[in-house]
């Protein structure tokens, strides 16, 4: 049975902030995927709320649950009253009924625009057809990361219409996705359901050996430059990169800002940071070439010497 000594703290505590979690761990380092979960919702929602790490009191965390007649870990109350747990939060996320018990403007309920290549829609078709009975999941996080899954319906949702497929998203989803392309794309470690999103803040791109190689095989003027050093260079070089000196450093930070900018090396470290710091003078369109010359070498011309 629950003491009057544990009753009270555990009201203290939810009284002490509008949004208070029980939890386990803490926000930094949950526990158990369940309290990541809501410490994620609430990170995205608002800016501050307390949290009771439960692991740090046996007695907390037992009294939790007669406190609120709930048998599981973790827990959130806002303004005083409980509101459930993790399967909870995550159905109220979605519907948008969390927004209001924030005190927060729900977003309106209008499914996204969605575009998708020929061939994801048909990566995708043959993986619904091999997973009977389930729904095609995307998510948009408030880093704007993309999550695509397979599963059951989920409460709240939103269907929206794309390459003759429903894909169901949740309302904090509609217009993050708004826009967004789908393109089913190879890579240096296989294949991928690739998600291009206009809406996402600034961002350097990967882009593979082979779509590079189609890039330089359809358009002239394609803007790409070697960050190695002038002594790797001589060794081997793909053809139609620049060597990116201070001379051309400067030359690129004269061009549009909208100009697509490629950079590629050895296998793809310093070439990134290189187009990170291009992207931080307000660059747009900015791709680091995955694996670098040596998958140039692999992929697409073996001639080029590996070292």
């Amino acid at each position: 049975m629950l003491d009057d000594t544990t009753r009270g703290r555990i009201q203290a505590a939810i009284d002490s902030q509008d949004v208070v979690l029980f939890m386990k761990g803490n926000p930094q380092q949950p526990q158990c995927g369940f309290s990541a979960t809501v410490v994620g919702i609430l990170n995205e929602m608002i800016p501050n709320y307390g949290t009771v790490d439960v692991l740090a009191d046996p007695e907390v965390r037992q009294g939790i649950k007669e406190f609120s007649s709930w048998p599981t870990i973790p827990q959130l109350y806002v303004k005083g009253e409980f509101l459930g747990g993790c399967d909870i939060i995550q159905e109220m996320y979605g519907s948008g009924e969390l927004y209001e018990a924030f005190g927060l403007p729900v977003p309106e309920r209008v499914p996204p625009t969605l575009h998708l290549s020929e061939r994801a829609a048909a990566y995708v078709r043959d993986a619904l057809e091999q997973a009977a009975g389930q729904k095609l999941h995307l998510r948009i996080g408030a880093n704007f990361e993309p999550r695509l899954y397979l599963g059951p319906e989920e409460p709240g949702e939103m269907v929206a219409e794309a390459g003759g497929l429903d894909w169901y998203v949740d309302l904090p989803t509609g217009p993050r996705a708004d826009g967004i392309h789908i393109d089913y794309v190879e890579t240096a470690q296989g294949h991928e359901l690739r998600v291009d999103n206009p809406n996402a803040p600034a961002a350097v791109r990967d882009i593979g050996v082979r779509e590079l190689k189609a890039l330089l095989d359809a358009e002239a003027g394609i803007q790409l430059f070697d960050v190695r050093s002038p002594e790797e260079r001589a060794t081997a070089q793909i053809p139609g990169a620049r060597l990116l000196d201070e001379a051309c450093a400067r030359e690129i930070e004269a061009l549009p800002k909208d100009t697509p900018l490629y950079f590629h090396c050895h296998h793809g470290g310093r070439s990134l940071k290189a187009a990170q710091h291009f992207l931080a003078l307000g660059f747009e369109q900015v791709f680091n070439v995955v694996g670098g010359i040596d998958a140039w070498s692999r992929q697409i011309d073996s001639t080029v010497p590996r070292y």
